[in-house]
């Protein structure tokens, strides 16, 4: 499998502090070619044959925000035990529902615009109902639950100008970790 070329934007870039603006259907073939992409590039970078040969940062979700395009759209790709891929297309994605359980990522959330190592939690909600549309603009609702969610939630922030880095408490990085879940 081939990398795409994707330039991902840094944590310094305005950017990614915008809010995304909804998409209108039909999708572009742009678009549908930039969403394949996105998918080739996070399976490659967690195959790590690939993501050693190309020095790649593993990475589960990328938004178009990241790319430098304020469209609501985010991909997750998520590796299975069996080698597969579970994938997911998410356009104009609109929360429902969320669990009042609260998890966070023990080693940490990454993102693959932020090149530094951070330390703290980001309080996430271990199961959300999204609603959302695929590439050919049909709605479904998907529950997503652990990291799925967590990775979920952590797009639709970069949708709302959000990186997770700004859920991080400043003062005290592991405020309430006793109060959740850890992962």
């Amino acid at each position: 499998m081939e990398v795409p070329k994707i330039n991902i934007l840094d944590e310094s870039n305005k950017l990614l502090h915008q809010v995304s603006k909804d998409v209108e259907f039909p999708l572009s073939e742009e678009d549908k070619k930039r969403i394949q992409d996105m998918q080739d590039y996070l399976e490659c970078s967690q195959i790590e044959e690939i993501s050693q040969k190309y020095n790649l940062r593993a990475g589960m979700g990328l938004a178009y925000p990241q790319l430098g395009i304020l469209k609501r759209i985010f991909v997750v790709v998520n590796a299975r035990e069996d080698g597969t891929f579970e994938k997911h297309v998410v356009i104009n994605p609109k929360i429902l529902s969320f669990s009042e359980e609260m998890i966070y990522v023990g080693e940490g959330e990454g993102c693959l615009s932020v090149n530094r190592p951070v330390e703290g939690i980001v309080p996430r909600h271990a199961r959300v109902t999204v609603k959302a549309y695929d590439v050919d603009g049909n709605e479904y609702q998907i529950r997503v639950r652990e990291e799925i969610a967590v990775a979920f939630q952590h797009e639709i922030d970069h949708l709302d100008g959000i990186l997770f880095v700004d859920r991080i408490n400043k003062e005290f990085p592991f405020k309430d970790a006793d109060k959740m879940r850890e992962l």
